[in-house]
């Protein structure tokens, strides 16, 4: 029989519900489908409070449900991506806006749904590191009991007897799979751009030049900060550019209609990211358009992955529905 008191109980479940988030979106690659996770494993903890004996910490417990949870759900067989994974850049010329369903892309996350407050500086770093876009995409080319031991493992930093324990298996079985998905990511694409905080002074100076240039639709300007290896991705198409001149080529042509925009700054997936409003076609103001997710790294723009879903997207950021002039 547990000792936790019942009056107490709901408010300690809660306590684990942003490291939580943070692992099943690590294993799931859905900001929304790592929030049912989540609420499943805490309603299904509360539920049966009773059996739990305090053999293991109340974390570990709450850790053994959510990798149940999501085995359960991975077991439907999707694999998120970006559209990077999918196919080919695709050359300006041949551009095309085909969206696929909403469940193949791997979803943006806030920084403050998955990341605990830490002091240590190092550990903020490797969470940071932990939840890129990058890093998130490589972990879905791993069968999902491979993904649980990498993370639990590598991100985590439990020890080969705790996982094992939890997925009821071997040490020896989790040190074969930590190998094996250490392998698979080895050849996987997971480079790592700048993590967001803290950015240095450099890094704050190359986003407010973003910002200027993207608000004020500078082409020439936005060209001298992008990576000339640079990608621009739109889910829920699956068309993606590589490089400043179909980047920009795509935006005084296609995207045109983004010009005028206004950006607000966040951070997601721990990096820079910004609200993106349009001009409102019906009349004055902003109207919701993209979050974009920026990659950064030795002082260019390496990546513009704006994600279009906005209906979802901004409820999940808390940003406004509008903007009603450029001063908001």
């Amino acid at each position: 029989m547990s000792d936790l008191a019942t009056t107490d109980i709901g408010g300690r479940l809660e306590e684990h519900r942003v490291e939580l988030t943070g692992y099943c979106y690590r294993m799931l690659g859905s900001a929304f489908e790592a929030e049912d996770a989540v609420q499943d494993t805490l309603v299904r903890a509360w539920r049966s409070i009773d059996k739990f004996e305090g053999r293991s910490s109340l974390r570990s417990w709450l850790y053994r449900i959510a990798t149940n949870v999501c085995l359960d759900m991975l077991n439907a067989g999707n694999k998120r991506a970006r559209p990077v994974d999918l196919t080919g850049p695709s050359p300006l010329a041949q551009a095309a806006l085909n969206p696929r369903p909403e469940n193949t892309w791997l979803e943006p996350m806030p920084d403050g749904r998955v990341l605990p407050s830490v002091t240590d500086p190092a550990e903020a770093a490797i969470a940071r590191e932990s939840v890129r876009l990058a890093f998130v995409a490589a972990l879905q080319h791993l069968p999902p009991k491979q993904r649980a031991v990498l993370i639990l493992r590598e991100v985590l930093a439990w020890r080969a007897s705790e996982v094992a324990e939890l997925l009821g298996t071997s040490v020896a079985s989790v040190n074969s799979a930590l190998q094996r998905a250490r392998a698979t990511l080895a050849d996987t694409d997971s480079s790592a751009p700048d993590t967001a905080n803290p950015l240095d002074e450099e890094q704050r100076k190359l986003l407010d030049r973003y910002v200027a240039a993207f608000e004020g639709y500078d082409m020439a300007a936005l060209t001298a900060l992008l990576h000339e290896d640079a990608v621009m991705t739109m889910p829920p198409f699956d068309l993606w550019l590589r490089g400043r001149e179909d980047i920009t080529g795509f935006m005084l042509s296609i995207g045109a209609a983004c010009a005028g925009s206004r950006l607000l700054a966040t951070v997601a997936n721990g990096t820079p990211a910004f609200a993106q409003y349009k001009p409102d076609p019906d009349g004055p103001g902003f109207v919701p358009w993209a979050v974009q997710v920026i990659d950064i790294s030795d002082g260019a723009v390496t990546g513009m992955h704006c994600f279009l879903d906005t209906a979802r997207w901004f409820p999940l950021f808390g940003f406004p529905d509008r903007l009603e002039d450029a001063a908001s």
